[in-house]
């Protein structure tokens, strides 16, 4: 780093991660361009007008949380828990009953029949930070660890996590509190809690995951957990996992027009605002159906590709930083992002189900671009601390030596 250069807020800016971010809102635009143009060309201007407007909304927010110190946001964490947590119970309330009938799922707010917000996106980041907070408390308070020590952090994250995913219960998402229990995972996991509790859980999830799918394909397994309390949405999405093309002009029909849109594009694809048939809703959920089948294979690895870069700028910063609440909210920042591109982009294949979950800063949706965004400004926060940290210490240090260096020629 060159410390001869202006102390200024432009030479503080990480434009290695700025610039992956700025080409997957690009190509995000462009998608949701082709999504619209294809299936609502009478809303084209509209839909994408109102995604620029929640883009450059989404990049002033993380402007501003770029200037957070840590001693501001450690002190804002728990009332943004409280808030987030407040929102959350906006949507059982205030909700449209079409878009529920749809979706299956209760977590937009909607007020005389206009959408708003969807609060669980910007939930994940207050959660984010508030388990960042806990672990750091926690490991001041007790440095030296065993394992009742693990058994009570964990308790305490537990504690976070329980109203979370209970109002995302009311809400039926099953597809967002995946998300959450992917975050409280990875938290977890780099927490430093000993493999004796991890193993066994880790052994125990796999155990219980294989024996759902045994029960699901057993014969009479899917009316069982109807009648135990499954949701029938959740149960075709599994159904449309196993075999998407078993009842492809009925429950099956969106995974299978997706396998089919993608498989299409070959490897350059069919070209540019073109397609052969309908995937609902690609404007959002589906949105990789649409690079896709418009740019094939080399559309899709180069957008993974911008992902992968993207991640791994995230990660030197964090393995650069000196201040581990910083380095916990980012850990947990890339278990989100992570999370959202692989259950994505996997449902959009047919490797995993369908959950809803959007594809980050590409899929239609203010809710989604604006809590991403604002996690990348955590992450610029972070970079911006660093290097005013760096700076500060080596003008420290060049004062030092020139007091030194006129002492010596006195």
């Amino acid at each position: 780093m060159k410390m001869n250069r202006k102390n200024s807020i432009e030479s503080r800016v990480d434009y290695a991660l700025i610039l992956p971010v700025f080409f997957l809102l690009l190509i995000g635009l462009i998608a949701v361009y082709v999504a619209v143009s294809q299936d609502y060309p009478h809303n084209v201007a509209t839909i994408v007008g109102q995604q620029l407007i929640w883009i450059f909304t989404g990049i002033a927010f993380a402007f501003l949380v770029m200037f957070f110190s840590t001693k501001f946001l450690w002190q804002m964490t728990p009332l943004l828990y409280l808030l987030g947590l407040g929102l959350m119970v906006l949507p059982i309330v205030f909700y449209s009953p079409e878009l529920v009938a749809s979706t299956g799922a209760k977590n937009w707010v909607t007020i005389r029949g206009v959408t708003l917000f969807q609060p669980s996106e910007f939930m994940k980041i207050s959660y984010i930070i508030m388990t960042a907070r806990t672990i750091v408390s926690f490991q001041k308070k007790h440095p030296i660890r065993n394992l009742q020590k693990d058994f009570q952090l964990i308790a305490y994250l537990v504690l976070w996590t329980i109203p979370v995913l209970g109002l995302l219960y009311f809400q039926k998402d099953l597809g967002t509190s995946l998300v959450f229990l992917a975050i409280f995972s990875g938290m977890v996991l780099i927490s430093g809690v000993s493999w004796k509790i991890l193993l066994p859980t880790f052994v125990g999830a796999v155990i219980l995951i294989g024996g759902f799918l045994l029960l699901f394909i057993a014969p009479g397994g899917t009316t069982f957990l109807y009648n135990i309390g499954m949701d029938t949405y959740k149960i075709n999405r599994i159904a449309a996992w196993l075999d998407p093309f078993k009842n492809a002009k009925s429950t099956t029909y969106q995974q299978a027009q997706s396998l089919i849109a993608i498989g299409s594009g070959g490897l350059k694809g069919i070209g540019f605002n073109k397609t052969n048939l309908l995937v609902p809703v690609r404007e959002s959920d589906m949105i990789f159906t649409v690079i896709g089948e418009n740019f094939g294979f080399i559309g899709g690895v180069t957008l993974i590709g911008l992902y992968t870069l993207l991640i791994y700028r995230m990660l030197r910063i964090t393995l650069q930083c000196n201040n581990r609440f910083y380095t916990y909210v980012s850990t947990g920042y890339i278990m989100m992002l992570l999370f959202h591109v692989f259950e994505n982009i996997g449902a959009a294949i047919g490797v995993l189900p369908l959950t809803g979950i959007p594809l980050p800063f590409i899929s239609q949706g203010g809710s989604s671009i604006i809590s991403n965004l604002i996690g990348v400004g955590l992450m610029l926060s972070m970079s911006y601390q660093y290097t005013l940290s760096n700076e500060q210490r080596w003008n420290k240090s060049r004062t030092y030596k020139k007091i030194t260096i006129k002492r010596v020629e006195r």
